[in-house]
């Protein structure tokens, strides 16, 4: 029947499921343990092993260029950083609000890594989110135009629960971009939130826009409702090779 058994979860595919079957019977406690205490072990590894997996998922869509946890972020490196402020994220309600989060400072302080930390969090929360570098994302929005599938990726990118932009500013934005910018930013204004790292200050993100209407809109939506993290200080990078 033992067999029988692990033969039909198999069957069914709740591979949870049937390792902790297969787990309980490896130590001998079949027999000790009562059905409901029985079904619920098996039912909560199944559970269990559904999650993880749309959590794996999720991570896996998302295309982090690194592995980033709350955990792991430096507190102790003088360079600006508010723990309070960034333990205030970690409960996901800047998501439920589809609040926006600013993060600038040079080149090495941890910029990338904070807003990956943040990504990370957002996917084991249950959320969709995308990550990109802003130059690859201008790019791959050009392309899509060529291939006539933008409203495609646009609708996706609205899609996301949380949009990551990376090494935003790094070149001034031309006029497709600054429109392609404007529309992502309007599409998610109040209903997502969107994550945006920088070296430059937000101060000059205007210039680095262009265009006074264009970059009045976009800033607009995307400041003034906005939490800033302004980290200061050396290459955490630099510091690490001494």
């Amino acid at each position: 029947m033992t067999h029988e058994i692990q033969q039909l979860m198999q069957n069914l595919r709740l591979p949870g499921m049937r390792a902790a079957y297969d787990g309980i019977i490896s130590t001998k406690n079949l027999h000790s343990i009562g059905n409901d205490e029985l079904l619920n072990l098996i039912l909560q590894a199944e559970w269990d092993e559904r999650e993880n997996s749309k959590a794996n998922r999720r991570l896996q869509n998302a295309k982090f260029r690194m592995r980033a946890s709350m955990e792991e972020i430096d507190f102790f490196t003088p360079r600006g950083l508010d723990k309070t402020q960034l333990l205030r994220f970690a409960d996901g309600s800047f998501l439920k609000h589809g609040e926006n989060i600013l993060i600038t400072g040079l080149t090495g302080v941890g910029k990338s890594y904070i807003a990956s930390a943040l990504g990370h969090l957002a996917c084991q929360l249950g959320y969709k989110v995308n990550y990109f570098i802003a130059q690859k994302l201008f790019a791959m929005l050009r392309m899509s135009r060529a291939d006539e599938s933008y409203i495609r990726q646009t609708k996706r990118l609205e899609k996301q629960d949380l949009l990551i932009i990376d090494d935003f500013g790094m070149q001034p934005l031309d006029e497709m971009s600054r429109m392609m910018l404007l529309e992502i930013i309007e599409d998610r204004h109040q209903k997502s939130s969107t994550i945006i790292a920088s070296q430059l200050p937000v101060e000059k993100w205007y210039d680095v826009i262009g265009e006074s209407t264009v970059a009045d809109a976009i800033l607009d939506r995307l400041v003034h409702t906005s939490h800033r993290i302004e980290l200061s200080g050396e290459s955490m990078r630099k510091k690490k090779k001494v």
